[in-house]
């Protein structure tokens, strides 16, 4: 397993892969990448237990299901730095048929994708029946998901919550990404979303916070506490609280960079504040 300092080393690029790509195209989502750079850099690198290859079925492993999927230029390099696809495939975002779409999709057959997502609230669904499914093949493995904070203001995610601690489904651990931005505004603005911990509790949930989303050590240490409380009969949630735009001075603390790709200067600066570590391709 990577140490501490390789791990930092591997966000950073990270980091720089996002900001290039979506500057390369003059489209994407930046800002909320960014924000989840650490979360998906613990998650693949040091917290899932993940089998050689890939395969759709996943049995034998855990597995991850992104719900936002806006945010797939983060997506897209941590599999791409974990070996999933090469990483020169990052040149191809958004293109004309390319396999990394703005939007992770199936038809593609890209290696770590498993459910076309974009259509924000469904991915707690989607979750929530690989977990079941997990159970009734006796896979003791578990399913983790990542949400928008801004996502659960979609009505589907409630009616699922509620049935997957009605149905018991311990094995999920899923994880909002609390950066209480949105497309539109701060999510205060756009529609207050109250006290969410105080919410996932009424519904029979486990939930823990993890106050600094951005730092990484904390992240793995949330995850690992997380995974802890699973098969005690509740499913666990995760309240993430991230930066939005996080390590490009700019972007962060600020809406304008949900879906708002840098131009040529914006992109020096924020490369010259994430110095390259592992390689650009």
């Amino acid at each position: 397993m990577p140490n501490l300092q390789e791990l930092q080393d591997l966000t950073q690029q990270v980091r720089r892969d996002i900001v290039r790509m979506v500057h390369k195209v003059n489209s994407g989502h930046p800002g909320g990448s960014l924000g989840c750079a650490e979360f998906f850099v613990a998650l693949y690198n040091e917290v899932m237990e993940l089998k050689e290859g890939f395969d759709m079925d996943g049995h034998g492993e855990d597995l991850f299901f992104l719900s936002n999927g806006h945010i797939s230029p983060v997506f897209y390099s941590v599999l791409a730095r974990r070996g999933y696809f090469p990483v020169d495939e990052l040149n191809t975002f958004r293109l004309l048929n390319s396999r990394l779409q703005g939007h992770p999709t199936t038809h593609e057959k890209l290696p770590g994708v498993r459910i076309a997502s974009g259509s924000l609230g469904q991915g707690m669904s989607v979750a929530i029946g690989a977990a079941q499914a997990k159970k009734l093949n006796g896979d003791d493995h578990l399913v983790f998901s990542l949400h928008g904070d801004g996502e659960l203001q979609e009505g589907q995610n409630w009616e699922a919550i509620m049935y997957a601690a009605g149905k018991k489904v311990d094995n999920l651990i899923a994880t909002v990404d609390y950066n209480k931005q949105q497309i539109d505004g701060s999510t205060d603005h756009v529609l207050p979303l109250g006290d969410l911990k105080a919410k996932f509790e009424a519904f029979g949930w486990e939930v823990l916070e993890v106050a600094q989303g951005n730092d990484l050590q904390a992240v793995i240490d949330g995850l690992n506490q997380a995974k802890a409380l699973t098969g005690k009969g509740k499913p666990v949630c995760i309240l993430m609280h991230t930066v939005m735009g996080n390590g490009v001075d700019f972007m962060m603390h600020t809406h304008a960079w949900h879906g708002k790709a840098p131009n040529d200067e914006q992109l020096a600066t924020a490369l010259a504040q994430n110095p390259e570590t592992l390689g650009d391709y």
